[in-house]
């Protein structure tokens, strides 16, 4: 027994099914848990306490971070959906405490772009849903059944995707934002927006999602009227105009600095915007709902 080991507390056995195959240079740390019918790469690193319940496919340069769990039938680490990929090495990095349920797929990344696909900790990915090549997908997300993104996307902490949900190659989602059930996402997504309909359009913000995260009433308060007059355009004003503008103001909030600069940031892809500007303002006006 370790000296860093609690008295008492015994060490977690790691156990690998008898059917399951786990090639020669595969890493498992302490308590690993392999059930029936998996097949666990020679490249793969599975962290402390991770589980493979059953028929889970694991291959290529694939890290899986502590305490994760993985349903049956996932397939994590394979090759890039890609027409150019030649069979380079190229990997996946998922985070810890991360449950990935049936059916999940998540692909390596290209040799010639960001190489290796990352997820972040504590992420929750329901059964069906797919993480291309090259995507970075930060912490605490969760992607419902079915959610679909594409190769290079982005995806902010702590964002939820909605069942049946698609999201663009190239595409960016800002931190705390909600993508509805069904939608198809062409263009980036800022930081705390709310992407609705079968052509995603900008729906207001995520309120509840900043709740949840506590965000300060007053923040919330700033964020409504700011992205109010961040999205109203004209007189030859452009989006991205307004947003220099917002960092200029010395009143500017930091939540509202931080949907500014993603705007300004580079980016592949236009941004989702309101379809009717009266959601806007509504959303801004309704200060008795936070």
């Amino acid at each position: 027994m370790s000296s860093a080991q609690p008295a008492g507390e015994t060490i977690p056995v790691t156990f690998v099914h008898p059917s399951a195959i786990v090639e020669e240079g595969a890493q498992l740390g302490v308590g690993v848990q392999i059930g029936p019918f998996c097949h666990v790469g020679p490249q793969v690193v599975l962290g402390d306490g991770v589980e493979l319940m059953a028929h889970v496919v694991i291959s290529g340069r694939t890290e899986l971070g502590a305490r994760s769990r993985v349903y049956p039938h996932a397939v994590l680490g394979g090759d890039p959906q890609h027409i150019g990929y030649k069979g380079e090495d190229t990997g996946l990095l998922i985070g810890s405490g991360t449950v990935i349920r049936e059916g999940v797929t998540m692909n390596r990344g290209m040799p010639d772009a960001r190489v290796d696909t990352r997820v972040g900790d504590n992420c929750m990915f329901l059964a069906y849903s797919h993480v291309a090549h090259d995507c970075l997908v930060g912490n605490n997300v969760l992607f419902a059944n079915n959610v679909m993104i594409g190769g290079h996307c982005t995806i902010g902490d702590r964002v939820i995707m909605g069942g049946g949900s698609a999201l663009h190659q190239f595409c960016r989602v800002g931190h705390h934002a909600f993508i509805g059930g069904m939608a198809g996402v062409e263009f980036d997504v800022i930081p705390y927006g709310m992407a609705l309909g079968g052509r995603a359009h900008l729906g207001g913000l995520n309120i509840i999602g900043m709740k949840r995260s506590g965000l300060p009433r007053s923040e919330i308060h700033a964020l409504r009227h700011g992205v109010k007059k961040l999205f109203t355009t004209g007189g030859g004003n452009t989006l991205r105009d307004n947003a220099s503008d917002i960092l200029k103001d010395a009143e500017t909030t930091e939540g509202l600095k931080d949907i500014a600069q993603f705007i300004l940031s580079d980016s592949k892809r236009k941004f989702i915007t309101p379809r009717d500007r009266g959601v806007l303002s509504a959303s801004a006006e309704s200060d008795s709902e936070v």
